[in-house]
């Protein structure tokens, strides 16, 4: 099919995984432009870089982020895709979508854009690919009469993305899609029109499990917790037993080290458990979260830019959002507040908000968003287990 010869693009149809080759080629067979995409990755392949450029400002009025531009570097070559721009849109929380919801955002796609989507973004978008920037007002504005907004890109707030949490998930210790819905609304503002330095992300897991992967993806983590013990059930702990060995499965697999299973006997010793979940994940008929649930905030997760990977550091080791969502999150909003006013008065041009902490040091951060420090709350563990102490005392204290 299509115009140009793509011998290294078919070697990739083959075996026994799906292949996004095919996927494009589908789309291909209903837009032309689509149909240059595939030789421009061809020739992208032969030539061993990439052939997209930054060549312009890309958008839809009133908006600053959303669309992200995409330009070719041959446009001679390939005029299907001189222009070929993605938009973000603002995906559904838990993403919850009817066949017919489906079918409306594929007709868009198919006229305004190259007829391939990518559900999800790794910022938990719907991206829509392949449009011209004389079509973006006009694919915003079908996207508006179906219900759909873009979402962030650039210097702005993400677009926040959440599992699916209290709606299907038994281990969800606060209701995800609701806070996601509820806090997306409120600093919607800095989702359409870039703030900040650089990008942040936020992102919500009901439980340790972590779905959405929020402790490695995302500058501000809402990862559901609990207080109190875990729940043991010790006839399913017995059943379990006969099935597969616990010592090895499991008791020896506890990073902490505070599981033990002696003569039947299944015990976790809670004051060191650090609920990771390993266990309850392992027998879910037996162990299940306790019931003082809340959740933990981490700050400054992020993949390599400018300071290398990192993951994000707690920062509130329990969150009482089922509480707060009472107040419509506003404790949440008050302090996300706080971090990007410090953001703003210290931080440089593309300087992620993990990089000013490591930066600027937790405990000054935390001091100045106003947060009493916790034990808990430690970059990594001291590294020199001997401390010296002065001698000399202060008389005037």
């Amino acid at each position: 099919m299509g115009k140009h010869k793509t011998p290294q693009l078919d070697e990739l149809k083959k075996g026994k995984w799906p292949s996004f080759v095919r996927e494009i080629e589908r789309a291909a067979s209903k837009s032309e432009r689509t149909v240059d995409l595939l030789g421009q990755l061809e020739k992208s392949y032969e030539d061993g870089i990439t052939l997209w450029k930054h060549g312009g400002m890309v958008g839809v009025r009133g908006y600053g982020s959303g669309v992200v531009g995409r330009f070719s570097d041959v446009p001679e070559e390939f005029p299907g895709v001189q222009e070929y721009h993605t938009a973000r849109v603002l995906s559904v929380p838990g993403f919850f979508y009817t066949s017919d919801t489906l079918r409306k955002l594929a007709d868009i796609c198919d006229k305004y854009a190259g007829g391939i989507f990518n559900f999800h973004g790794s910022t938990g978008d719907i991206q829509i690919l392949g449009f011209t920037q004389a079509e973006a007002e006009d694919l915003f504005q079908s996207l508006a009469k179906i219900g759909f907004d873009l979402g962030g890109s650039g210097s702005a707030l993400r677009s926040p993305s959440a599992c699916v949490g209290q709606a299907r998930c038994e281990w969800a210790c606060y209701d995800t899609m609701h806070a996601c819905r509820e806090i997306t609304n409120y600093f919607l503002d800095e989702v359409h029109r870039p703030p900040f330095y650089y990008k942040f992300k936020i992102k919500f897991s009901g439980c340790p499990i972590d779905c959405t992967s929020s402790g490695a993806r995302s500058d501000l983590s809402v990862i559901g917790v609990w207080k109190d013990n875990i729940k043991i059930d010790q006839e399913k702990i017995a059943e379990y037993a006969n099935t597969f060995d616990i010592i090895k499965y499991v008791v020896n697999k506890c990073p902490s080290k505070c599981i033990s299973f002696k003569e039947g006997k299944f015990t976790i010793n809670d004051k060191f458990c650090v609920k990771c979940m390993h266990c309850i994940a392992t027998m879910p008929r037996a162990l299940k979260p306790g019931d003082v649930k809340g959740a933990q905030l981490r700050l400054g997760a992020k993949a390599p830019v400018v300071d290398g990977p990192r993951l994000g550091f707690l920062l509130l080791p329990f969150y009482d959002i089922n509480k707060d969502k009472e107040d419509g999150y506003s404790y949440f909003t008050d302090l996300v507040q706080r971090i990007w006013d410090f953001w703003d008065e210290h931080g440089k041009n593309r300087e992620r908000i993990g990089e000013l902490v490591q930066r600027f040091g937790i405990g000054n951060f935390m001091e100045e968003i106003g947060i009493e420090p916790h034990p808990a709350v430690v970059s990594y563990p001291r590294t020199n287990p001997y401390i010296k102490f002065d001698n000399q005392i202060d008389k005037e204290e």
